[in-house]
């Protein structure tokens, strides 16, 4: 154990939930602790959904990518009959069914070489930041400019062609129906990743790897975290609005004057002009930090890494950028949009992932060419 780092980090979770609660109240507070646990389940398994796509591609190893199908499975089975209710528990519960279009295809494409390029999506980006990485803040620090960037271009990508409104499995097939068609594609990814690695290796990865827990624990700690937040905040969870937030809000510092942006009339105007924590998604954004950051200590591997090289630091900065740039477009990132889409019922989900995949697959031949990973020998 770090103890040091450990009682900081300790101390910052707490101090940062009593402010959440006293300045912006009681669903914020819930956003902190949900993101806490985010964080210490995140770290403590690696879980990430860029090297899971990147070992797939280029190792022909399938884990990362089963486990992410566990995800969802967990997650839709509980998701859809509350989505289809309305509530539970007395908490109104919505999910996100966002249109298909030509701009959010795009943002998917960009976000998926970016993530690749920046080694680390946004909940990767964060924790990993969380847990002392240096060339990881430089990434959100890139992550968050690109955001706010696409913002002010807003006017033009909504001209671009789409559905009139998102389509819902839910709507479309009932609850079960829907639960039935997503467990069925699940399965057939799980299958055919199964075919690949065997195929290649000739038996599965069994391995742990460096992380504490294993990513099927961590798969299903993901599944609870998500749960929470659709059952306790009445929404899926969400990342990177949070960095559009932040984004804008560092412009409207310096002048830029953001609030006149079209994308920030209505009510997310009332983000931009209240404090860092005035959206739910800016405070579990940093309760993920905070939790890693706990994580990394407990576990003794709280040892940031200042000095970063050339090539490390250009891919940094090109990785945060297009991120923060697609995920506007694209309604979000791996989690806002894909898990999100998914978790929702909504085929924008859907239509994330095979954008997004495609330009995972770039990016992991950009890396090659960079030098950033080896080109394995192929039998």
């Amino acid at each position: 154990m770090n103890r040091i780092p450990f009682l900081l980090s300790v101390l910052a979770s707490v101090i940062l939930a009593i402010v959440a609660w006293r300045v912006e109240g009681r669903d914020h507070l819930w956003a902190v602790v949900i993101g806490i646990a985010a964080g210490v389940v995140l770290y403590n398994a690696s879980f990430g959904f860029t090297a899971g796509w990147r070992n797939i591609v280029l190792n022909r190893r399938g884990r990362g990518l089963r486990a992410q199908m566990l995800l969802i499975g967990l997650i839709v089975v509980v998701a859809y009959p509350v989505i289809a209710e309305g509530g539970a528990f007395g908490q109104d519960v919505r999910g996100y069914i966002l249109p298909l279009g030509v701009a959010s295809a795009l943002g998917a494409f960009v976000f998926g070489i970016g993530m690749q390029l920046g080694s680390g999506c946004a909940s990767g980006t964060l924790f990993t930041a969380g847990g002392g990485s240096s060339r990881m803040m430089l990434v959100l620090i890139f992550f968050i400019a690109g955001s706010v960037w696409a913002t002010a271009h807003w006017d033009f990508w909504t001209t671009l062609p789409r559905t009139r409104s998102g389509i819902s499995l839910i709507r479309l097939l009932g609850w079960q129906g829907a639960v039935a068609v997503m467990l069925a594609a699940v399965s057939a990814i799980w299958w055919i990743s199964v075919r690949v690695e065997r195929s290649a290796h000739g038996s599965l990865q069994t391995d742990r790897g460096t992380s504490v827990w294993s990513i099927w624990a961590g798969a299903v700690g993901l599944a609870v975290v998500a749960l929470a937040f659709l059952l306790v905040l009445g929404r899926p969870w969400g990342i990177t609005y949070g960095f559009a937030v932040w984004g804008a809000q560092a412009a409207d510092m310096a002048g830029l004057q953001p609030t006149d942006w079209t994308y920030w009339a209505g009510w997310r105007r009332g983000n931009v002009e209240g404090g860092i924590l005035s959206s739910a998604t800016n405070a579990s954004n940093l309760g993920i930090i905070a939790g890693a950051m706990v994580a990394a200590a407990f576990a003794g591997r709280w040892s940031p890494v200042w000095s970063l090289t050339k090539r490390e630091v250009l891919t940094a900065v090109i990785g945060g950028l297009m991120m923060g740039y697609g995920a506007r477009l694209a309604y979000g990132c791996n989690i806002g949009a894909y898990l999100g889409g998914l978790t929702s019922g909504s085929l924008h989900g859907v239509w994330w992932l095979i954008w997004g995949f495609a330009g995972s697959f770039i990016g992991v031949e950009l890396r090659v060419r960079l030098g950033m990973d080896p080109r394995p020998a192929r039998a």
